[in-house]
């Protein structure tokens, strides 16, 4: 409501008020007397006093009224200004929003229409840029038709030819290029292939295991060794197959052989020689018979014993032979008879665990290097040259596999194949079987148990299966599994860079949770 209106409607009421107020006044008064003209005139000052002060009275309590009725109008339309106000703002940042949204989108859709022009105008464009194509190559196929007096199929035939021409070029001088690369390559393989031919020979065990000393009752004998312009030395060469060595070492000769029979024999004929004191080509070559058969009937009898130990049974005569040759070779410190007796022996055992054919176990065991007899008369490996020779000689076809793959040259397919390969690896490994003395592996494995136990967390270690492998205790609450891991590789390469072993080492680290109460 407006603030002037509601003043003039209170001064309004405040007149009404003294006006009804005097005329009440003057209706309770008692009828008075009948006044002079002056009593009337100060009777009618005196009402008209009362009246303005009536009039007064009501004009300030309308006033105050109006005043009281202003503040609360003035503070309702202020809270209804400020919500208009705050209506109006979101309206206003409504209409902002919904404007800029309207802008966007209008953009948007001229960045459309705009686009929408481009992609037609290039449809148009590349349409007639490839009907322009169309016709140009088209005017170019029939001049160039026109020009070279040929079709486009024979002009095809042409290009073809000549591209084909052009591959066998490039293909040519890449095969040159393959070649020469490999010319380069080859002399350096050649070489790498040297290096390591060189560092797998063993000159010592190879001058240990290739020669025969021969003792001499004075140096006088080496004189009639030699003979008359050498005859002598020469028969017994040519009829063993070995060089004789005669040098400055006193009252000693060597004999040189890489076949240990032939070197056998050479040694016996000579040193029956050199007793019966007659030397010279007939007699030579007599001694040097005699000496071979012994030497033959030493091997026959060999392998009948190997064979008998064994219980085998029947054997072909010319696998026995081979079997006793091998009395006369060595292979990594062993005796390769024993070897083979030992693996042969090892193999039954094993079989007898497993519910196989013992005899068959030991059979394949006891030929499973009878190849190293032949290595050098048969292509390929020992173990296949054993087999080769196994088949031959009327072997079963389980024995003959299991001799080819016992170094894993083939495909273990057989129970068989798994005992003679486990039977050869522990015998060739056992300790002793590499002329290792009891101090030295007593000591090596103390150092193995020693070094294992120098890293931190580790409660026991003990070296088993023949120093092959060491098994490490480790506390559960100093060491994770993934320190267990670590340790496991920290202990093996401190072992290869402080101890020398045949063969390889196992580290195995043991970590186990313990619960531990009382029974109180």
């Amino acid at each position: 409501m407006n603030p002037v209106v509601v003043i003039i409607v209170g001064s309004l009421v405040a007149l009404l008020a003294a006006a009804m107020a005097f005329f009440l006044g003057r209706a309770s008064k008692p009828e008075a007397v009948p006044q002079t003209e002056e009593e009337r005139q100060r009777g009618l000052a005196a009402a008209r006093a009362e009246a303005d002060a009536i009039r007064r009275q009501a004009a300030l309590e309308a006033k105050e009224a109006a005043q009281k009725i202003r503040a609360e109008v003035d503070a309702e339309l202020r809270v209804r200004r400020q919500e208009l106000d705050r209506q109006a703002a979101a309206t206003g940042a409504k209409h902002e929003a919904l404007e800029r949204r309207e802008r966007d989108i209008k953009s948007e859709n001229e960045n459309l229409h705009r686009k929408e022009r481009q992609l037609q105008a290039r449809e148009q464009a590349a349409e007639a840029a490839a009907r322009a194509g169309a016709a140009q190559v088209t005017e170019a196929r029939a001049r160039l038709e026109k020009v070279a007096g040929m079709t486009e199929a024979e002009a095809r035939k042409a290009l073809e030819a000549g591209v084909r021409e052009a591959a066998r070029a490039a293909a040519a001088l890449e095969v040159r290029r393959i070649e020469d690369e490999a010319r380069e390559q080859a002399q350096q393989k050649a070489q790498m292939i040297l290096g390591a031919a060189v560092q797998r020979y063993a000159s010592e065990y190879v001058a240990e295991r290739t020669v025969s000393v021969v003792p001499l009752p004075s140096d006088d004998m080496k004189g009639r060794i030699i003979g008359r312009e050498g005859r002598n030395i020469r028969a017994l060469e040519q009829a063993t197959g070995i060089d004789l060595i005669i040098d400055d070492t006193p009252e000693a000769v060597v004999i040189s052989c890489f076949n240990p029979v032939r070197r056998e024999i050479a040694r016996l004929a000579l040193t029956r020689l050199i007793a019966d004191g007659r030397i010279h080509p007939t007699r030579i070559e007599e001694m040097v018979r005699k000496a071979t058969e012994e030497v033959e009937q030493q091997c026959k009898e060999a392998g009948e014993q190997a064979a008998f130990d064994l219980g085998i049974g029947r054997l072909h005569p010319e696998l026995l032979r081979l079997v006793g040759k091998l009395k006369f070779r060595a292979g990594s410190g062993q005796n390769l008879l024993q070897h083979s007796v030992e693996v042969g022996f090892l193999s039954g055992v094993i079989a007898g665990e497993l519910g196989y054919p013992v005899k068959t176990a030991r059979r394949a065991g006891l030929l499973h290097d009878i190849g190293c007899c032949a290595e050098q008369e048969i292509e390929g490996s020992h173990a296949q040259a054993g087999a080769v020779l196994a088949r031959k000689y009327g072997e079963p076809p389980k024995i003959v596999h299991a001799i080819e793959c016992h170094h894993g040259e083939a495909v273990a397919d057989d129970v068989l194949d798994h005992i003679v390969d486990a039977a050869n690896v522990l015998a060739s490994q056992r300790p002793g079987a590499r002329r290792e003395t009891l101090e030295t592996y007593v000591q090596r494995l103390a150092d193995l148990e020693k070094i294992a136990g120098s890293f931190e967390g580790v409660e026991r270690a003990f070296a088993i299966q023949a120093g092959h492998e060491v098994r490490v205790l480790v506390e559960n609450t100093k060491v994770t599994d993934d320190q267990a891991r670590t340790l496991s590789k920290d202990i093996a390469r401190k072992v290869e860079a402080q101890l020398t072993y045949p063969g390889q080492v196992r580290v195995s680290v043991v970590r186990e949770t313990r619960a531990v109460d009382y029974a109180k």
